[in-house]
């Protein structure tokens, strides 16, 4: 999320009572969750497994629980709890977006909107899109031309993403939205999460079927196909023209090349290559399951 100006690290450690550390003439110009974070954002960080390459990315201001070496032009803000302090800021400087804005709902003139459909506030929807009764469209997303989203879907719900404590889950405060390209088409009863703190991305002529799943800051190429109860989790990148096939389940933090199809439910656990046919949970190459299955078929068969 970009901010409405460039802050200073004096002023942002000041805004969450947090120590500043390192160079002070750094200036941050967005927030972000370390899977989205570029030269100029903040982040956090409060686990030693991602103390390292937190601190290595991109991002100029880390804001982290525990004195910490800074590395070489960059800054730390210490603080006991980085991710109240984080939730503290998104929530700050959406806020602040959202009050100097002076954009409004953006709906084409030839844009079908049914009765029953609820449009958030600075959502833009292009033109001959037809949105059917029942849907939901949260907060700042964005639909191209052509798109169809059918009965009861929701687009921009939050994110899945919940920090475990002891007695509670305490949520992360999604400050994303969704992006739809052109001519994409969404199923009834579909759901896409919106970005944590960036955007949830379809690309353009890409077909969901009903009752898919999509996580949050998870990025589909175009022209691919999902068919029913496809359930993809957060920040999994899909490239162009790769098929699902229903109930395939996916997980977090993973890419799919481009061209790859992968069959009835299977449940893709690593990145997979573009190109080939997948089948099985964990999936693998397609053919090789099939000869797997077959092999064991024929032993049960001489016991």
């Amino acid at each position: 999320m970009k901010l409405d100006k460039a802050y200073t690290l004096d002023e942002i450690a000041e805004l969450v009572s947090g120590k500043a550390v390192g160079n002070a003439s750094i200036k941050a110009h967005g927030i972000n969750e370390i899977h989205a974070v570029s030269e100029g954002d903040i982040v956090f960080v409060d686990h030693n497994k991602y103390y390292k390459p937190t601190l290595s990315s991109s991002a100029s201001i880390v804001i982290i629980d525990q004195p910490a070496e800074c590395p070489k032009g960059k800054a730390l803000i210490v603080h006991p709890e980085p991710f109240e302090a984080f939730n503290f800021l998104t929530q700050h400087f959406l806020k602040k977006l959202e009050e100097n804005s002076k954009e409004k709902p953006n709906i084409h003139p030839s844009a079908q909107v049914y009765p029953g459909a609820h449009i958030g506030k600075f959502v833009t929807i292009g033109a001959r899109s037809v949105i059917h009764p029942g849907v939901v469209i949260y907060d700042h997303c964005i639909i191209g031309d052509d798109v169809i989203i059918h009965a009861n879907s929701v687009i921009g719900s939050d994110a899945f993403y919940f920090k475990r404590r002891e007695k509670l889950h305490d949520k992360l405060i999604s400050v994303g939205n969704v992006i739809l390209e052109n001519e994409v088409e969404i199923g009834a009863g579909c759901t896409v999460d919106r970005g944590s703190t960036g955007s949830t991305f379809i690309g353009e002529g890409s077909k969901l079927d009903n009752q898919v799943h999509i996580g949050h800051d998870t990025v589909i190429g175009k022209r691919c196909l999902f068919a029913a109860q496809v359930g993809l989790a957060g920040c999994v990148t899909i490239k162009d023209n790769v098929v699902m096939w229903g109930q395939v389940g996916c997980a977090a933090n993973i890419e799919i090349g481009e061209g790859a199809v992968i069959y009835a439910q299977s449940g893709v656990a690593k990145s997979l290559e573009g190109r080939q046919t997948y089948f099985g949970s964990p999936a693998i190459d397609a053919r090789l399951k099939m000869r797997e299955i077959a092999t064991i078929s024929n032993l049960t068969r001489k016991q």
